[in-house]
């Protein structure tokens, strides 16, 4: 009798020991997904566990030893994305873009000069020339500025040019011969500047 008591008292400590070591790990894993941060920086953790009636609390070192595991293992499963190195940039210009850049520097100068040829042309006619040879004679240069440039250069307007000259028209002495130099001029900024021209201008802007 005192044998089979013996015995039943092992077998009846091993499964305490057992049930005791299952809520401690129940604990554990319950203080990490319940653990959080109150708004005044004081942090606390509640861990709570019922067998048979009896009530076990977690101490503060295993709250943090499950805050610590928790953390790890999150740090673990990160994205891969999040990890994935940072693209490197070029530190030097290729030479397709240096080349690029080379037009457009190319273009912006020659307009630059053409513009300055047209408002000297443009001044000479509004307050230099008196004669209707003189009219004639700057009408013409601003055609030829046209062709070269294949329309207005960048900062001169159609709108802009044709009050300059009608507002000269309208000071008289406009003869026959200086219309149609002025016609002639207009007729030519539309077809330069008309869509269904077949040309390239090489505007690399």
């Amino acid at each position: 009798p005192i044998e089979k008591d013996n015995h039943s008292f092992i077998v009846f400590e091993r499964l305490i020991n057992m049930k005791l070591q299952i809520v401690t790990i129940t604990a554990i894993l319950g203080s990490a997904s319940a653990f959080t941060l109150s708004s005044t920086g004081a942090s606390s953790t509640g861990l709570a566990a019922v067998n048979n009636g009896e009530n076990f609390e977690c101490s503060r070192r295993d709250s943090l030893a499950a805050l610590f595991t928790t953390t790890l293992t999150l740090a673990t499963a990160a994205p891969a994305f999040a990890r994935e190195a940072r693209p490197e940039y070029l530190t030097e210009p290729t030479d397709a873009f240096k080349e690029s850049e080379k037009q457009r520097d190319e273009f912006r100068r020659k307009q630059l000069r053409l513009k300055k040829e047209f408002t000297t042309v443009l001044d000479r006619f509004t307050f230099e020339s008196k004669t209707t040879d003189a009219f004639v004679e700057d009408l013409k240069d601003l055609k030829t500025l046209v062709q070269i440039t294949e329309g207005l250069p960048l900062g001169i307007k159609k709108d802009d040019l044709v009050k300059i000259i009608r507002a000269k028209k309208a000071k008289g002495l406009w003869p026959t011969d200086v219309e149609y130099a002025y016609q002639s001029l207009i007729r030519e900024i539309a077809y330069q500047q008309s869509p269904n021209k077949d040309k390239d201008i090489g505007n690399p802007l």
